[in-house]
């Protein structure tokens, strides 16, 4: 099931050994997990979208490689506003973590951090995330803040839709959309599809994530796509990833990808195929390795993409 909590307050799924326990002064830490800096698949999860967006704008400008400035800046900025998206999502959720065994002894709801001190931290990170934005051409920057509006409804979701997961995805897959739009002040099919694709792998992966709950969630009533999908939470992930996989094959095309670029898509497929046929129904431990599995599969789909644009730059 769901993880159980272990030393100081920190949760089972982030990881062990983490600088955030060893070496974080002790009046920090509850701020640090409270960002969710000692569970970094979060900020990998967010990025992700946005390199391959690069990758893909690269290939369509043919550009020898993505851009390294906006990948960093790309890289910043997600690690700020997962931070400050989680900070959010605890403010909201506070009582409703308080009754699941894996969240209740989060920052909030055990008592480390006060509700004020936690909007305040809240407000820091946000003012990061708008500096990064800002280094961005006046479209990105537009489309960069409509980001907002999932975000700020996503915690609220969970308590009257059954797949909350697909609000999540519209706010874990904006980077879809911004690389392409930081090359070129626009959205282009491209740039659409792989969006869709990216929203139909967070549904698929967040599915698998929330495997972990779905005891304490009924308890507590609170949705998820797993309650949803019951005993087809399987077939449901594998029609996710199946999606995800041929809109993304899609975007490729409309960008001009070669052959390396669809290896890398075929790659992917491969790694979201074995996470489907690997995923057992309330084996949360299970699932919260095949959730995190996700950077890995991200990562190679970013590589294909990327090898691509340099070989078209060599070419």
């Amino acid at each position: 099931m769901g993880g159980t909590v272990i030393d100081n307050g920190r949760p089972a799924d982030a990881v062990t050994g983490h600088w955030v326990d060893r070496l974080a002064p002790r009046s920090w830490r509850p701020y640090l997990r409270l960002a969710r800096i000692d569970r970094p698949i979060g900020w990998w999860l967010l990025l992700l979208p946005c390199w391959w967006s690069a990758a893909l704008a690269a290939i369509k400008a043919d550009q020898p490689f993505p851009d390294p400035w906006h990948c960093l800046l790309f890289l910043i900025g997600a690690v700020a506003m997962r931070g400050a998206g989680s900070t959010y999502n605890d403010i909201a959720d506070r009582d409703l973590d308080a009754q699941v065994e894996r969240t209740r002894l989060r920052p909030l709801p055990s008592g480390q951090v006060r509700p004020r001190h936690a909007a305040l931290f809240l407000v820091v990170q946000a003012l990061i995330g708008l500096t990064v934005l800002l280094q961005f051409n006046g479209d990105a920057i537009l489309i960069g803040l409509c980001s907002l509006l999932p975000v700020a409804i996503y915690p609220f979701m969970k308590r009257v839709m059954p797949l909350p997961q697909a609000v999540l995805g519209l706010a874990f897959a904006w980077g879809a959309l911004m690389g392409w739009a930081a090359v070129f002040a626009r959205l282009d099919p491209p740039a659409l599809l792989l969006y869709a694709g990216a929203l139909c792998w967070v549904i698929g992966y967040d599915t698998i994530y929330a495997v972990q709950d779905i005891e304490d969630d009924e308890i507590a009533g609170i949705r998820s796509s797993a309650r949803l999908f019951g005993r087809s939470v399987r077939p449901a992930v594998g029609i996710c990833y199946a999606l995800a996989t041929i809109l993304i094959a899609l975007a490729a095309r409309g960008a001009g990808a070669g052959f390396v670029g669809y290896l890398g898509v075929a790659a992917f497929a491969a790694h979201l195929a074995w996470q489907t046929l690997s995923l057992r129904d309330r084996d949360g431990r299970g699932a919260l390795a095949l959730f995190r599995s996700n950077r890995d599969a991200g990562l190679i789909l970013f590589v294909g993409l990327a090898v691509d644009a340099v070989l078209r730059g060599l070419s």
